[in-house]
């Protein structure tokens, strides 16, 4: 897969690797707080043993937790990124997306703010979007995906508003249905709390744990494989490890779209053309993959091409769907989205060495600096020590609503929900917040996605002209 690098392509790849290993690294300890903070601070585990056990769930998340997180958040960028095979450019977006993150990360972390890793990587994918599309030849503004960025907005609006409200309403309902004074009194000395509540606590620990790595983890894979796709394209840009079955089928899903495009039912001329393209493209694939039994048959100078063929055959065909654009009869519409995905098993894939790495970076980071942001969770939102009640209502409304809004596909930060979950306990049982911590903590969270596509954007454009 690596055979035939020269030494300063080799040398740019370990580069990029090692600063994208470097991202899930300071993701580890910027976000452990999320899992760790409440069963540290009621007592339940010994920090030690919580961020351990924290960096162990996050790594298996990673195993377990699909790429579909990873592909979405990818597909912020404009297509034409995706698919150029230019390796400055390629380059220039990735380190311009990583470096704006894990500055980002380090400063918020540094003061002790919990922010959103999360959102911090889609303001970086946005601002290189929006920076790309500044350049001559451009539509400004074009290429951004600006349903996402609402999305994404109104997440960090509503999220801290969900964790404080949620959170607020279990406690005040456990205290009229639980009436065990020592649940709502800060720990003693270092006595655990009672063997239920303490179950309750490690577990919403593993579950945030595991969910954060099978989240956040996901986005560092699928950064990864754009390095290694954009540098290495002949071992990396299609899946060489696809069965001979599995190519049948890649082979079949190209005369299956084009039959059903000789029928689509349309006049529009704007239509007609991306379709006629789409043709071109079907073309150009079935000329390739029809000699190839086993992807690594597919010459190595063409693989980047049938990526490339691929992603915008697939991205054409979404838009005309969702636009209406695309009338086919219903079994001819579904013969079609079950050809994409067969498509797309070319393309959507990570190694798992590459799942073992990002994996083994976000669990050892998890287990190093954890301390600032667990710091300001457990006693600077607040102006009284947790108790195990409030540890417990914030847990559970962060792991129920990573649960539910993976399911819903929002972007919901976690950090957000929790940190605003402690808040909200907080003020339910009249501890009162401080208000310099609140306030610099709601600093970060607006100003993250501003702040991160700037950055992006600027040290895209600048790699761009070093590099292009």
């Amino acid at each position: 897969m690596f055979h035939g690098l020269t030494t300063t392509t080799g040398v740019l790849l370990v580069v990029s690797l090692l600063i994208a290993f470097g991202f899930e690294f300071v993701n580890g300890f910027h976000d452990t707080a999320n899992a760790v903070a409440t069963v540290i601070y009621t007592r339940s585990l010994r920090p030690w043993t919580a961020v351990i056990l924290s960096g162990i769930c996050n790594f298996l998340g990673v195993f377990v937790g699909g790429l579909a997180v990873a592909l979405s958040i990818i597909h912020l960028l404009p297509i034409e990124l995706l698919v150029s095979s230019g390796v400055g450019l390629g380059l220039a977006m990735i380190l311009s997306l990583l470096l704006a993150a894990t500055l980002w990360n380090l400063g918020t972390w540094y003061f002790g703010l919990p922010s959103s890793s999360s959102h911090t990587m889609i303001g970086a994918i946005l601002g290189v979007g929006l920076a790309n599309s500044m350049l001559p030849g451009h539509e400004f503004g074009a290429g951004v995906n600006w349903a996402k960025v609402s999305d994404v907005g109104m997440a960090l609006l509503l999220s801290p508003l969900i964790g404080f409200t949620l959170a607020a309403l279990l406690l005040l309902a456990s205290k009229r249905l639980i009436r065990d004074p020592q649940l709502y009194r800060a720990p003693l000395g270092s006595r655990p709390p009672p063997p239920w509540i303490r179950g309750i606590l490690i577990f919403t620990c593993t579950g945030v744990s595991f969910a954060h790595g099978s989240n956040d983890g996901q986005k560092g894979v699928g950064l990864v494989m754009l390095i290694l796709m954009g540098i290495v394209p002949a071992g990396f840009a299609i899946n060489l490890a696809l069965s001979e079955p599995q190519m049948r089928e890649a082979s079949a899903a190209v005369v299956t779209i084009h039959d059903a495009l000789g029928s689509a039912a349309t006049s529009a001329p704007d239509v007609r053309k991306k379709l006629d393209e789409v043709e071109d493209e079907l073309q150009s694939l079935r000329a390739t993959l029809g000699t190839a039994s086993r992807p690594e048959q597919v010459p190595a100078e063409l693989r980047f091409a049938v990526r490339r063929d691929v992603l915008l055959i697939d991205s054409t065909l979404k838009k005309l769907d969702q636009s209406g654009a695309l009338v086919l009869p219903k079994e001819q519409a579904k013969r079609v989205k079950e050809a994409r995905a067969d498509l797309r098993e070319l393309t959507d894939y990570a190694p798992n060495w590459v799942l073992f790495c990002v994996a083994l970076s976000l669990g050892i980071g998890t287990m190093v600096g954890w301390k600032r942001i667990v710091v300001t969770v457990g006693e600077k939102i607040g102006k009284e020590h947790l108790t195990y009640a409030q540890g417990a209502s914030a847990e559970l409304v962060a792991m129920s609503t990573i649960g539910i809004s993976a399911g819903l596909g929002l972007p919901v930060s976690t950090t957000h929900v929790l940190s605003s979950g402690v808040a909200g306990t907080m003020v339910a049982q009249r501890a009162g917040l401080q208000a310099a911590t609140v306030l610099k903590i709601a600093s970060a969270w607006v100003l993250t996605l501003p702040a991160s596509m700037l950055l992006a954007g600027v040290l895209f454009l600048v790699f761009r002209a070093m590099l292009c």
